[in-house]
């Protein structure tokens, strides 16, 4: 049996094109976005996988979207769930659906600069290192179990926009690795 992964995204797309592009793409079973406009749309609808958007905007309330959210993912039946730029935060009752099952990517060294600005934050405290981390999601921001992480250095004079790229480029080889890992150890599925 092959693994079912499912991605969740608000944006680009560029973490979830590294997963399919890293020879994940076969275990992907669906990418649910708030984002309908988001390229990561684009991305699996132009690779033929399932979309399923679900908007923020269109329900009267964060519980009644998470609802839905909990909803729509559970009816793809994954074995993983990957947060590749879901700028959202998931709720208890989501997380708790999916214990040890939901991953993120974080670009600091956690639990140093958790939150939205990490590499803002990061070259605010004076950092001479920062790097990401891929952990699971569970209840806090950014608070969940690591599973691994990168180091990058800070290079005096650059720009956020600089070291966020340069960060990015290690989430894209760091992050299918681990999904791969986890898939097999964690779950016990291989890949068509």
């Amino acid at each position: 049996m092959s693994a079912r992964i499912v991605v969740l995204a608000s944006g680009v797309g560029r973490l979830f094109e590294a997963l399919l592009d890293s020879g994940l793409e076969s275990s992907v079973v669906g990418l649910v976005t708030d984002k309908p406009g988001a390229r990561a749309v684009e991305v699996a609808e132009s690779r033929g996988i399932p979309v399923r958007k679900i908007p923020l905007d269109d329900f009267g309330s964060r519980d009644l979207w998470q609802s839905e959210m909990l909803r729509q993912v559970k009816e793809l039946t994954p074995d993983l769930i990957v947060a590749a730029g879901f700028m959202r935060i998931l709720s208890p009752i989501f997380v708790n659906a999916f214990p040890g099952q939901i991953v993120n990517v974080h670009p600091s060294l956690l639990p140093l600069f958790p939150g939205a600005h990490a590499v803002r934050d990061a070259m605010e405290a004076g950092a001479a290192v920062t790097g990401c981390t891929i952990h699971f999601i569970d209840e806090g921001v950014d608070t969940g179990e690591i599973i691994a992480q990168e180091q990058v250095e800070v290079i005096p004079g650059e720009s956020e926009d600089e070291l966020k790229e340069r960060i990015r480029k290690v989430e894209f080889i760091l992050l299918p690795q681990v999904v791969e890992r986890l898939l097999i150890e964690r779950f016990g599925k291989g890949f068509q």
